[in-house]
């Protein structure tokens, strides 16, 4: 039986682990079989231990044998993003800078999941320091497309996107700084959630901009979707930007809210730039929503131009102080060429880090410094408080909103890599809900002609998931592109 479950969604495991018709092992197994046979082709994962994740499924299995009430969690395997603190797990964020860091502890929503009973299963690959929107920042691998491996997955969680779109594992977790979580879900045909800032902990999530930064699930399902967050969201007294709030029932909020909804659609995110197999996939959701009896009214977030240049504004200079840690002295990589300290400050840092992370780290650097703050950073937080007004001036008026996920289907690999400004705006539909601090789902809409993933963004009013989880299971139970999965060899 083993051979057929990598591909079921968490859902249908917990409920045929409930009913006893499979084992948590069988789960586990499949997914070690699957990754074994596919991951040398799509380089989803840095590492795994397969001992560990059996051990874990065999303690669920037992738990399950005593007759004890489990979640729907407990015994299903679950990738992380290689930038979350796992116990005795590496945690390298794909950066030569962590190459031989082993974390002492775990982060929130790690020990959550184990709480869950989930079996943490593997390091999935990424931009390093979750700085590139393709994975090939990555000093360890480049991950493919699972549809195209010719193409990019995303970034820069593109690792937690193509392990799931591979059936490598059901459900992982990435992070979302400016579309992490998003566009790679978008561009590999699964389902990814960025919660609202404050909703998840970000306690063991190593900081790339820390006003930004937000975990997040990936699945095949929106059901997937809602239940992984359901574990790992609250409040944290170890993060104090986590905010005290009543975490619903996710999944009930999916049976419970049917609409119809008034939904916008912000004008800003359908002009030039656009590919017209998206705006095709796009509109084509947009026409379904309105058979459904949704209102669909058009809107403007006119402060979205500014979105890109705001972010890397803020990004960068978040990224160059939180990077400062790094310094060759205590835990990261060292120079064995130093003669000094300051020696070994410059040389490890730039034998450490990679080219993209260097790029921010300079370019933050030189926003925050005397004389260009109050022109760059300051200005740049001003016009984010902007930004965060478009939207909550359009939620005044709507449920939420409509758009594309990415600007087109997955690009090949290489494209963009020499052009730095093409690859910052593959995230131009997706930086705006991290400025504003709200909550945006990506569910697949369609493919293009040449059999890529297309995807659609619903972004909601903040602490509204159950609504995105409603709005988007609406258009899944209605279309299942989520049911199709790429032919690997």
């Amino acid at each position: 039986m083993a051979e057929t479950l990598y591909y079921r969604t968490a859902s249908e495991l917990s409920r045929e682990l409930e009913s006893k018709k499979i084992t948590s092992e069988e789960i586990v197994r499949s997914v070690i079989e699957r990754t074994k046979a596919v991951d040398g082709s799509v380089g989803a994962f840095i590492s795994f231990d397969e001992d560990d994740a059996l051990a874990r499924a065999k303690a669920s299995d037992e738990r399950r044998s005593r007759g004890r009430e489990l979640g729907p969690l407990d015994g299903i395997p679950i990738g992380i993003k290689d930038i979350l603190a796992v116990e005795g797990q590496p945690l390298t964020c794909a950066s030569r800078m962590l190459g031989k860091f082993v974390s002492p502890y775990d982060a929130t929503a790690i020990r959550k999941l184990k709480e869950n009973g989930a079996v943490i299963w593997g390091r999935l690959n990424m931009d390093e320091f979750a700085m590139g929107s393709s994975t090939e920042n990555s000093s360890v691998k480049t991950t493919v497309n699972p549809w195209n491996t010719d193409c990019i997955p995303g970034g820069s969680s593109g690792g937690s996107a193509a392990c799931v779109a591979a059936g490598e594992a059901p459900l992982s977790l990435g992070s979302d700084t400016g579309g992490s979580i998003r566009q790679p879900a978008a561009l590999c045909g699964v389902v990814g959630m960025k919660p609202t800032y404050g909703l998840v902990s970000r306690y063991g999530l190593v900081a790339f901009a820390s006003s930004l930064d937000q975990i997040g699930p990936f699945a095949h399902t929106v059901e997937d979707a809602a239940l992984l967050l359901q574990a790992i969201a609250g409040h944290d007294d170890r993060d104090s930007t986590s905010f005290k709030t009543d975490i619903p029932d996710y999944r009930k909020e999916i049976e419970k809210k049917r609409g119809p909804w008034k939904l916008g659609i912000p004008k800003e995110y359908f002009g030039e730039g656009l590919d017209p197999e998206v705006r095709k996939a796009v509109q084509a959701a947009v026409e379904f929503y309105r058979s459904e009896g949704c209102e669909i009214v058009d809107v403007s977030l006119p402060h979205t131009e500014h979105a890109v240049g705001v972010y890397y504004i803020i990004a960068t200079a978040e990224a160059s102080s939180n990077l400062a840690r790094y310094d060759g002295v205590r835990y990261t990589h060292r120079s064995p060429e130093a003669v000094d300290a300051i020696d070994l400050y410059f040389k490890s840092r730039a034998e450490g880090f990679g080219p993209e992370v260097k790029r921010r780290v300079i370019l933050g650097t030189y926003v925050l410094s005397s004389g260009y703050y109050d022109a760059y950073y300051l200005k740049a937080q001003k016009v984010r408080t902007l930004i965060r007004g478009d939207f909550l001036k359009a939620f005044n008026e709507v449920d939420a909103l409509l758009t594309p996920t990415t600007p087109s289907p997955a690009f090949r690999k290489g494209e963009k890599t020499d052009d730095p400004l093409q690859m910052y705006l593959s995230d131009t539909y997706t930086i705006g809900a991290n400025l504003a601090g709200i909550p945006g789902i990506s569910i697949p809409c369609g493919f293009s002609e040449s059999g890529l993933p297309i995807g659609l963004q619903i972004l909601g009013r903040p602490f509204h998931e159950g609504d995105l989880f409603a709005i988007a299971n609406t258009f899944e139970q209605a279309h299942h592109y989520h049911a199709k999965h790429p032919e690997l060899k």
